[in-house]
């Protein structure tokens, strides 16, 4: 069992930063990818970005390729998503999730989410 909480959600200008971090509990951190999605309003949640056990593997979504980049600190049990140039599409509330990885990723927890906003 894994319980995750997301932090550094916020109101950020288009173009700015932000960096979002998640807590998991347990002493299993390492074995589990982790993994962000976001959702905006009135659309379906959507993968953002996922790392793999030792973190030198990461996936992102086309559409924050060169902008964000995801880490974790398996010392520390968290996990982080640098969020750059951000756009106003970019406004969501952003997850956090723990799973597996065979074929494909499947995540298994869920984090309660942190809203982003982005304004012009």
């Amino acid at each position: 069992q894994v319980q995750l909480v997301e932090s550094g959600g916020g109101l950020v200008q288009a173009g700015g930063s932000l960096r979002l971090s998640c807590a998991a509990s347990g002493r299993t951190f390492s074995r589990y990818v982790m993994g962000w999605f976001r959702q905006a309003p009135g659309k379906e949640r959507e993968f953002v970005a996922a790392i793999r056990w030792s973190g030198g593997i990461t996936h992102y979504a086309d559409s924050v390729k060169g902008r964000f980049a995801i880490s974790r600190d398996n010392a520390k049990n968290i996990v982080y998503l640098q969020m750059n140039s951000l756009k106003l599409e970019d406004t969501a509330v952003y997850y956090c999730a723990a799973g597996r990885y065979s074929a494909s990723y499947t995540f298994d927890y869920w984090g309660q989410g942190t809203q982003v906003t982005v304004s012009s």
